[in-house]
């Protein structure tokens, strides 16, 4: 777990590493908890056209988490970190996804991210980008923003698996 404070008034007059840490770990804690009380079908229940289920998306977090702080920190490959080369595969579920495994695999991801960037400073490049190098500080505003908006689809799709189940 990390050492940072999660509450957003918690780190208001601290250094802005810490202010981005905290917002990184409440959204993955948001992300994760859609997941709370649910059942393996309701989690894996699909509502959109898309690949997008509730527990597709802590799968696809789990993903993110190591393209960008491991694949970009380390330049090692997706296939060399054991990933899928897209983001639309990273949702696929197979029969030995549970909640209990993939939200297991995204708390160990999440941690591996905070080792890989403990040493780090927010101007510091990472190297492994498609996009050429690009400092720590563009990595969490990224991954941030992208937390963000998949904690608003596990709303919207957990509000939908609740009212169907009263």
């Amino acid at each position: 777990m990390s050492t940072t404070p999660t509450s957003a008034e918690d780190v208001y007059h601290q250094p802005l590493r810490a202010q981005f840490e905290a917002f990184l770990d409440q959204h993955r804690a948001m992300l994760s908890s859609c997941l709370d009380g649910l059942t393996e079908e309701q989690a894996r229940r699909s509502l959109v056209p898309s690949r997008t289920t509730l527990l597709g998306l802590v799968k696809h977090a789990t993903f993110v988490e190591k393209v960008w702080f491991d694949e970009a920190v380390t330049g090692r490959s997706r296939a060399d970190i054991g990933i899928p080369a897209t983001p639309d595969e990273s949702f696929v579920l197979d029969d030995t996804d549970t909640i209990d495994g993939v939200r297991r695999a995204h708390r160990e991801a999440c941690a591996a991210a905070r080792r890989a960037t403990a040493a780090l400073d927010l101007d510091d490049l990472l190297p492994g980008n498609r996009r050429g190098r690009l400092p720590l500080r563009w990595v969490y505003l990224h991954v941030l923003r992208e937390l963000a908006q998949h904690c608003g689809h596990a709303e919207i799709l957990r509000e939908q698996i609740l009212a169907t189940a009263e």
